[in-house]
């Protein structure tokens, strides 16, 4: 498993690609659930920074696939590849 250090690298690289490229995206990251601590003292861990990694991927990852495909359905006038 990844060190703490080498996680949060990759959390600030993605957070700096959405925001750099999609900032309409930026919106979103502090509205995810894993933002958000159910405990007064959460635990911040490797483990649990690589499920927040994941998450931010996730959401970059889908917005990016919507994003191609409506363009794909704007210049081709169908949704098909």
């Amino acid at each position: 498993m990844e060190t703490e250090e080498e996680i949060n690298a990759k959390i600030m690289k993605i957070t700096m690609v959405i925001q750099e490229n999609y900032p309409e995206l930026s919106k979103y990251l502090n509205e995810m659930p894993v933002t958000v601590p159910i405990d007064s003292n959460p635990i911040i861990n490797a483990r649990n920074l690589d499920k927040y990694y994941n998450s931010l991927l996730n959401l970059f990852r889908n917005y990016v696939a919507e994003h191609q495909l409506n363009y794909i359905k704007q210049t081709t006038g169908s949704g098909h590849l």
